[in-house]
């Protein structure tokens, strides 16, 4: 039997190219879960909102975690309800000032 494609939400691929650019950070997880490893991360570097942040749970999986004002975030929530954070705003309004990415139809 053949798979369907998922279809992409218009509304989670803009929240994607305006979590592109806020600043991101790369860490291992190490013997911490990947969302104590993320908090540990920020406090201990002093990272200000907003930012992204890949933490490598093992070689096969990576998190994604987004740190805003109110907290941390999954990215994939910040993708679909980017317009619910007001430090992406400037964000928002860059990647509403570019031209619309084409968008294959198959």
């Amino acid at each position: 039997m053949a798979r369907r494609r998922k279809r992409k939400s218009r509304r989670r691929q803009e929240g994607r190219r305006i979590l592109e650019l806020v600043p991101q950070y790369s860490i291992e997880s190490g013997e911490d879960k990947p969302v104590t490893a993320a908090r540990k991360y920020i406090k201990s570097e002093g990272i200000a909102p907003p930012a992204l942040l890949l933490v490598k749970r093992n070689e096969h999986t990576t998190d994604r975690y987004f740190w805003a004002e109110k907290g941390l975030f999954g990215a994939q929530y910040v993708e679909e309800n980017h317009f619910l954070f007001p430090s992406l705003r400037i964000a928002i309004e860059e990647v509403s000032d570019a031209p619309p990415i084409a968008v294959g139809s198959h």
